[in-house]
């Protein structure tokens, strides 16, 4: 799906038209309402590294970006964004998205430490080969979560620190992980 399809799908849970598990859950539905909250304002203020846009903008062959998530992932909230953003540099870039939890359930190829974690972004040729992966947070982010948990941090304290470290990172890390996968290529 594109992204147009994929905001009508927060659009769908928030007018309560379709509540699917965990959508019917009030946890699962108040994460949506965050999620598109932040998606609208990344939408709005995110700005791409010079760098990597120049990287994108000189790729030369087709590629398939294919990006896993769900509307409750506070995570791609932050990052969706800015991989659509920097798709569009590019008419040779061609970006799907797909649910974590339906079909084709790409995820279980691409787990993280064995789990579902989202987003992930797979970057493939023109053949689907895959050429490098990403996700599912920048690397400080996640040192940020793994202390959070290692004090017994509560849940709440967690998403208040994470959310507050996305907004003063404003996409940086996310821009230079990916920048150093294509250097890498």
């Amino acid at each position: 799906m594109n992204y147009q399809e994929y905001s009508a799908i927060f659009d769908d849970i928030l007018s309560k038209k379709y509540l699917p598990a965990p959508y019917d859950k009030e946890t699962y539905f108040n994460y949506t309402k965050l999620s598109i909250t932040r998606m609208r304002r990344w939408n709005k203020q995110l700005v791409l590294s010079n760098a990597l846009v120049e990287v994108v903008k000189a790729i030369d062959k087709k590629q398939r970006w294919i990006i896993i998530t769900e509307p409750w992932c506070g995570d791609a909230a932050h990052i969706i964004p800015f991989i659509i953003k920097l798709a569009a540099h590019n008419n040779l870039i061609n970006y799907d998205i797909q649910l974590r939890d339906s079909e084709p359930f790409l995820i279980e190829n691409y787990l993280t430490a064995g789990k579902k974690s989202i987003p992930k972004l797979m970057v493939r040729d023109g053949n689907e080969n895959d050429l490098f992966f990403w996700g599912p947070r920048p690397k400080p982010a996640q040192i940020l979560v793994d202390e959070l948990k290692t004090v017994n941090a509560d849940a709440e304290l967690q998403k208040i620190t994470l959310q507050n470290w996305y907004n003063a990172d404003k996409g940086v890390s996310f821009c230079n992980e990916l920048l150093a996968l294509y250097n890498a290529l």
